[in-house]
């Protein structure tokens, strides 16, 4: 479909302002670039809707392609660019491309030659020999050489994609005169409408760096923009052509506020032209004739003129496909200025930090009464939360929501009074969380080491369809004096917007309200999953599918969760019949929806004769779910049930598969195949089959004549859970507070040195262990 608009854009766009009237005869004379300007597209103000651009000039700094040495071009970093502007041409997407490289090419070329030059002259005559020198090199000569081999190198490059190319070189008469400046433009239509990438770079060889004066024509018309360096100049180009996109490729990351390289220096993910004076211009790129307040100049002129703007790090993989993503990458450049009430979600983490700070210096008094403040707020103000929480779920509704998500977003008085009493116990129990003693120990007389638990820092969890799981996360976060992102789905917007306003009013009490924040802007879960200086920690909650993306996009920050709850009860042949239908019918019937739902139940074969195994269908039938068969049950049933896609499957809903097992043996290795790792449940009147299975089975949780839904961080006395993790490291199982801490050791000593305790030292090691206070 992109790429059918784009030809339509660009067959009516190239026929009424671009086309020249003839192919061979006289161009027809363009009109001038205000009167141009007037047809401008409406401006990008997001970076969301940067995947909507549909003709892109790609300006490639000299830093970008050439190697470190400044002899030859980085081939791998200008394959990547090549084959992400093909992509973008063969996905019916507009580019223009603006270049250096020339210079650089010709004088590795001009360098092996003059080596070998230099060879033979030794050879012939061993007294005239003068050391080479490479930065020697006539830079137009090297232009010259370079011009022909960097072109060669582009079209072989772009033949790989099945692009064709064409080389457009510019020089300053060019844009003096109008006559040659409106048939460069035309030049450039044409390519475009032959569906080929024009490459353009300024002709080195006959021309020094392009420097024009400011052109205003008489009675104060819009003045042009010098044209000093290929910024400038691809600036120009994209004003020209009206393109929707301008990406500027550096050796840095974007626009900082004062140098890269200088203690508290920031990157401005997103530029306005009110930022112009808390910007501080370092020096220009040692290899190209720019500096950054080049580029942010012809920036700031190309979105006078309704372009919009991105200035990112070239050697960034991917760049140019991610910006056109709509990803948080480099600084974007937009006239649309924040809403005073928009803070920008670095900020929010860099506050989460600072409050994770006060909440730890905080007493656990303080802390509980923050969250006890909360538990209050959840039953005063329950009109206002399910107030919001209608709204959404008539939008959800509308758009025609899974059964399950509806049944995980809607929140009622029981829910809410639950969610308090769970917060309560939160709070009672965070008088021994934070600074707890673990372990003392006496290493030498004087020296006494202690470990004790501290938050981990900053957290991010990101949640879908569950209103619930804000307070509740938050709740956690304040008695671990954790700093808290949280990332909700929109179909819960007006139910998050409402319980973080009263989030916000609890640990106001306490003076720590900016500690917990809702991202509520449109921010990209992959942007948030980058932030690896601000975020220690993150927490998915929501679909299967959610949690895998996560864990696959998340390269730097460890995430804590599970992807799957395959959750299975096993019947085993010496349980008994009431036991198994009260076991089975919760599990699977109580909140089908839930991650610790019975999936799969498993019954050993001797029941197959017996009672157990009519009663348990006819039950589950009665109750509506849809059961599938395994395999095996398959096999023995000549009119069963249909057979199952898939004995790996989470369904979420009032559907599960039945599979009979021989024995014990064959129960576990079942598990262990197709399970999550996250509960499993045996129901047995054998007390030495139930501990075998409970011993064996490796599952973050393993009941015993227990439901697989008491696999909950309320239920288990935590008072509520940020999760629940089948990860083997940090913590496992529904995830209360303590997997929300971590440790640091403290030392306390008085002149301690450990030279002191070498062979024949002062001092001597005692290692004693000593009583937690």
């Amino acid at each position: 479909m992109l790429r059918n608009s784009c030809k339509a854009l660009r067959n009516s766009f190239s026929s009424n302002t671009w086309r020249a009237a003839s192919t061979h005869g006289p161009r027809q004379p363009l009109p001038s670039i205000e009167k141009r300007l007037e047809k401008a597209h409406p401006q990008f103000t997001e970076r969301s809707q940067l995947k909507y651009a549909r003709r892109l000039v790609v300006k490639l700094g000299s830093a970008v392609i050439t190697r470190e040495d400044n002899h030859g071009l980085a081939l791998g970093r200008l394959a990547s660019i090549v084959e992400q502007v093909a992509e973008c041409h063969l996905e019916g997407r507009e580019v223009i491309m603006v270049t250096s490289g020339a210079v650089a090419f010709g004088k590795q070329k001009l360098a092996q030659e003059l080596l070998m030059s230099l060879s033979m002259r030794e050879t012939l005559n061993p007294k005239d020999t003068k050391e080479f020198d490479g930065a020697t090199l006539e830079p137009r000569a090297a232009a010259a050489v370079g011009q022909s081999g960097l072109m060669s190198l582009y079209d072989a490059m772009f033949a790989q994609y099945g692009v064709k190319i064409a080389q457009v070189l510019v020089t300053k008469p060019d844009f003096y005169n109008e006559e040659t400046r409106n048939n460069l433009f035309s030049t450039l239509s044409e390519l475009i409408s032959l569906n080929i990438v024009p490459i353009i770079n300024t002709n080195d060889a006959v021309s020094p760096p392009m420097f024009i004066r400011d052109d205003e024509p008489a009675g104060g018309a819009r003045k042009g923009i010098p044209i000093k360096d290929n910024d400038s100049l691809s600036a120009m180009l994209a004003a020209e052509v009206q393109a929707d996109l301008l990406i500027l490729m550096s050796d840095v990351d974007g626009i900082y506020n004062k140098p890269p390289w200088e203690d508290g220096a920031k990157l401005m993910h997103t530029y306005t032209s009110d930022d112009i004076n808390s910007i501080e211009f370092g020096k220009k790129s040692k290899v190209g004739t720019g500096g950054m307040d080049s580029k942010v100049k012809a920036a700031t002129w190309a979105l006078d003129r309704g372009v919009s703007v991105v200035i990112c790090n070239g050697m960034q993989e991917k760049a140019i496909k991610t910006i056109v993503g709509g990803r948080k990458v480099g600084t974007f450049f937009t006239e649309a200025t924040e809403s005073a009430n928009t803070i920008p979600v670095e900020v929010m983490a860099e506050n989460a930090r600072t409050g994770s700070r006060q909440m730890q210096a905080l007493s656990p008094a303080e802390r509980a009464l923050a969250v006890n403040n909360l538990a209050d707020l959840l039953v005063s103000r329950e009109k206002f939360i399910l107030e919001a929480n209608a709204k959404d779920l008539e939008e959800a509704q509308k758009s025609g929501l899974a059964k399950p998500l509806l049944s995980r977003l809607s929140l009622n008085s029981a829910k809410l009074k639950n969610l308090s009493i769970g917060l309560r116990q939160i709070a009672d129990d965070s008088h021994k969380n934070v600074g707890r003693v673990l372990r003392r120990t006496r290493l030498a007389d004087g020296l006494e080491l202690k470990q004790v638990t501290v938050p981990i820092g900053v957290l991010l969890v990101i949640f879908e369809s569950r209103p619930d799981s804000l307070p509740q996360v938050a709740a956690l976060a304040m008695a671990s004096a954790n700093g808290l992102l949280l990332k909700g789905g929109k179909e819960a917007a007006h139910s998050n917007k409402a319980l973080m306003e009263l989030v916000k009013e609890a640990l106001g009490s306490v003076g720590a309200e900016h500690a917990v924040s809702l991202v509520s802007t449109r921010e990209e879960i992959s942007d948030l999953l980058a932030m690896e200086n601000h975020i220690d920690l993150i927490i998915p909650r929501g679909s299967s599918e959610l949690v895998r993306n996560i864990q696959e996009q998340s390269l730097h920050i460890p995430v804590l969760g599970h992807a799957e709850g395959v959750c299975h009860v096993y019947v085993d042949k010496d349980a008994d019949l009431s036991k198994a239908l009260h076991i089975a019918r919760d599990a699977k019937c109580d909140y089908p929806a839930a991650c610790n739902a019975m999936e799969t139940l498993l019954i050993h074969e001797d029941l197959m004769s017996g009672q157990i195994f009519n009663d348990v269908c006819n039950m589950l039938k009665r109750e509506g779910v849809k059961i599938y068969a395994g395999p095996r049950l398959n096999q023995q049933l000549t009119f069963g049930p249909p057979a199952a896609k898939s004995l790996r499957h989470e369904y979420g809903a009032l559907e599960c598969c039945i599979e009979i097992v021989p024995s014990l043996e064959e129960a576990i290795n079942h598990i262990h195949t197709y399970g999550s790792g996250h509960t499993d449940v045996i129901v047995t009147e054998n007390d030495a089959t139930a501990q075998r299975f409970l011993n064996t089975v490796d599952s973050a949780c393993v009941f015993h004549n227990a439901s697989s839904r008491f696999a909950d961080g309320f239920r288990f006395g935590l008072g509520a859970e940020v999760g629940i993790s089948t990860a083997r490291i940090h913590a496992r199982g529904p995830v209360g507070v303590e997997g929300l801490l971590t440790t640091k050791w403290i030392l306390n000593g008085q002149d301690h040195a450990a030279a002191d305790f070498v062979e024949g030292g002062t001092r001597t090691w005692l290692h004693q262990q000593l009583p937690i206070d």
